[in-house]
């Protein structure tokens, strides 16, 4: 990994406090690198970079930047696609001569000289390649891990135990996951989205066909079961090459039996709620056991802490739950009410959404609404756009239209904690991939729990 910068000294990042860029940024700091970066707002994430060292600029102003930061032949400027190329750092750096380069081509020419385990699929991607690098970890393995997400288990999106192996995530937006090249890789779901990007699912498919076809020579491929690719399936049903038999809950968890192709692990713990997140742990096991061939997981599964936002439990007291979670994507609603139906189908129940991106609420408005009125009362809140500009006629008032719940409302950021109160709900859910998660301390405090 560390030859592919064998030639720069310095790395510069435009958009620094996304989960992915700043997991790369800490390991071009790590290797001693000089970094930087620029971001739009300041946050937890940002402030913890700055604390480990990396100046963050929060205005624009390439003009100020450190002469190292503009020597062509000793610096590369990495961009994600969450930063307009109309952002002046791009024609400051193209001016310069400095290399532009996407987040994903650097991850890819990072990881080619490792062998890379890369976690793709519309929904678990982070959930799956965090067990990954838990599973690796407690097993001590020499690896690196490049994850979306805060991992609990590690306080950080990012770990480096070694260079033998690299643990991604294979993101599908904007084709990202081609600049990869796999020794093993798996395909979680492959259900449509960013459809602004590929324009149907059609051309969503042939992208995740593509990826398959990355991989290098002797790599396997494993693929949740019905998914339409060739390799090694995992799933509940019969005739996967890895299938999960005699799920139940017992004791505050999961317990199960594991069956692989080499071998039979019988009483399997995992403590995260939710089919969905079994699945994922399937699917991590079996990436693992590509490397570690009938290792038995099942301490270190048990073990696994969580990822922050993924199913995340702000509040679990008998009388009151209160659970963040990203999801942004109608299977991944249904994935939270199938979870928390089961582990606590008796409370009463409001889930706050924050619908995310303008084009994905009305690419699939017909399906959030019918995932979201299967809950008992729904709080929508305005749509986060992140990259985009509002389309018209698509709003959270539009999708709340839909919703068949009788109890649903519009709510303003403002008035969102005294709504809460007033509804008086037992279990609370707060979902969105947008900064709904910024409200989740907020919350927390005002209803009298220590933040």
């Amino acid at each position: 990994m560390k030859q592919v910068l064998r030639h720069i000294d310095s790395l510069y990042f435009i958009g620094i406090g996304g989960i992915g860029m700043s997991a790369l940024a800490r390991y071009a700091k790590q290797l001693g690198l000089r970094v930087a970066g620029y971001d739009r707002v300041q946050t937890a994430l940002t402030q913890a970079l700055e604390a480990e060292g990396i100046a963050i600029d929060y205005d624009i102003r390439p003009e100020q930047l450190e002469e190292g930061f503009n020597q062509a032949d000793k610096c590369w400027a990495i961009y994600t696609p969450a930063v307009p190329v109309s952002n002046a750092y791009f024609a400051h750096f193209e001016k310069q001569g400095v290399r532009l380069m996407k987040r994903a081509e650097l991850l890819g020419k990072l990881t080619e000289h490792t062998q890379c385990l890369a976690v793709a699929g519309t929904h678990g991607k982070t959930t799956t390649s965090a067990i990954l690098a838990h599973l690796l970890n407690v097993h001590k393995q020499d690896f690196v891990a490049f994850l979306g997400g805060v991992s609990e288990d590690f306080q950080s999106n990012f770990l480096m135990k070694g260079h033998t192996y690299s643990v991604v995530e294979a993101d599908e937006f904007d084709r990202s996951f081609l600049h990869l090249s796999p020794s093993h890789a798996c395909v979680t779901h492959m259900d449509a989205d960013h459809l602004d990007i590929y324009g149907d699912p059609k051309a969503m498919e042939e992208s995740y066909k593509a990826f398959a076809e990355k991989l290098r020579p002797g790599g396997q491929l494993i693929v949740r079961q019905g998914l339409p690719l060739e390799g090694l399936s995992y799933g509940f049903e019969q005739g996967a090459d890895y299938q999960l038999l005699n799920l139940e809950i017992v004791d505050g968890g999961y317990r199960f039996d594991f069956h692989t192709p080499k071998k039979e692990f019988k009483g399997v713990r995992y403590y995260k709620p939710g089919r969905h997140n079994v699945l994922n742990a399937a699917a991590a096991w079996a990436l693992a056991d590509q490397i570690c061939p009938a290792m038995d997981f099942s301490e270190a599964l048990a073990g696994f802490k969580g990822v922050e936002r993924r199913f995340s439990y702000v509040v679990r007291e008998s009388d009151f739950v209160f659970i963040d979670d990203y999801a942004h994507h109608p299977t991944e609603i249904d994935a939270v009410y199938e979870a928390v139906s089961k582990w606590y189908p008796a409370k009463k129940t409001l889930v706050v959404f924050q619908p995310h991106l303008f084009s994905r609420t009305q690419d699939f408005e017909t399906e959030f609404a019918e995932s979201l009125s299967r809950f008992e009362a729904v709080f929508l809140m305005e749509i986060y756009p992140a990259r985009e500009e509002p389309i018209p006629g698509v709003t959270s008032s539009a999708l709340l239209e839909k919703v068949k719940t009788p109890t649903k409302a519009l709510v303003a950021r403002e008035a969102l904690i005294d709504e809460i109160k007033n509804y008086q709900p037992e279990l609370l859910l707060m979902l969105g991939a947008g900064d709904i998660g910024k409200e989740v301390r907020t919350v927390k405090n005002a209803l009298g729990y220590e933040a």
